[in-house]
């Protein structure tokens, strides 16, 4: 039986190489009920890698993956879905020719294992959370970028997970946009769900994280409270080439 301030995700030692070239070594890390982990790091640090593992769409070479207190390293990614893990993808990928309810009903009937009358409730449920009724018969293909980055959030968010991974959700958006969007990615932390949140737009993640880790060259090079994190001489010197 799991206690409530156990981590719902647990990556330790994790290792990951391509031929020759090592992407990930040794990070290991644990995301608190409820928290908002952010993740930054320059091009090439690993961190793509890193959820394609956590999600189960690669394998570790060594290290642990443990979800809500199982060891899930050797699951699949729907098995994983099922048992309460969702992301999105840092290029938006909704079924253009459906509207956007539809997408939503898509992925909490095949994703999330329920009949459609089970899922629509959560579907118009979610729709209304993120800011997508008014859009809710509309061709997903039409929509501007802010609200294709908002139905992907909807998507993921439709299988009701307990552990939601977000990829640059925020990228190419304007300020105005981002901030609206930090805004509905707070919501569903405040809501219960643990969030890991890799993100380019710096301020986005300083406006939203609970705590943040640095990657780079494939390992954690930071961790902790996000303005002392950015603040880091070597954050700074790796992530935004300042030399200090």
């Amino acid at each position: 039986m799991r206690h409530a301030h156990e981590p719902v995700l647990e990556l330790e030692s994790i290792r990951k190489s391509f031929g020759a070239l090592r992407v990930i070594e040794g990070v290991s890390l644990a995301l608190a009920p409820g928290e908002l982990l952010g993740v930054l790091g320059p091009n090439g640090a690993g961190k793509t890698t890193l959820f394609n593992i956590i999600g189960g769409d690669l394998r570790a070479d060594s290290g642990g993956v443990r979800l809500l207190g199982r060891d899930v390293g050797r699951l699949p990614p729907h098995r994983r879905c099922r048992l309460g893990l969702a992301r999105t993808y840092q290029v938006p990928r909704p079924f253009s020719n459906l509207t956007v309810f539809e997408n939503l009903l898509v992925a909490g009937t095949f994703g999330g294992g329920r009949s459609e009358s089970a899922a629509a409730p959560t579907c118009f449920a979610t729709l209304e959370r993120t800011g997508l009724a008014h859009a809710a018969n509309q061709r997903a293909g039409s929509l501007r970028l802010l609200d294709r980055k908002r139905l992907e959030l909807a998507r993921a968010l439709a299988l009701e997970p307990k552990v939601l991974l977000l990829d640059e959700i925020a990228g190419g958006l304007t300020d105005h946009e981002s901030l609206a969007l930090v805004e509905l990615v707070r919501s569903v932390r405040d809501s219960g769900v643990a969030i890991v949140w890799i993100e380019h737009v710096v301020h986005a993640l300083l406006a939203a994280a609970d705590r943040l880790v640095v990657l780079a060259g494939g390992s954690l090079i930071a961790a902790g409270e996000p303005q002392q994190v950015i603040k880091d001489a070597e954050v700074q010197r790796v992530y935004m080439g300042i030399e200090v």
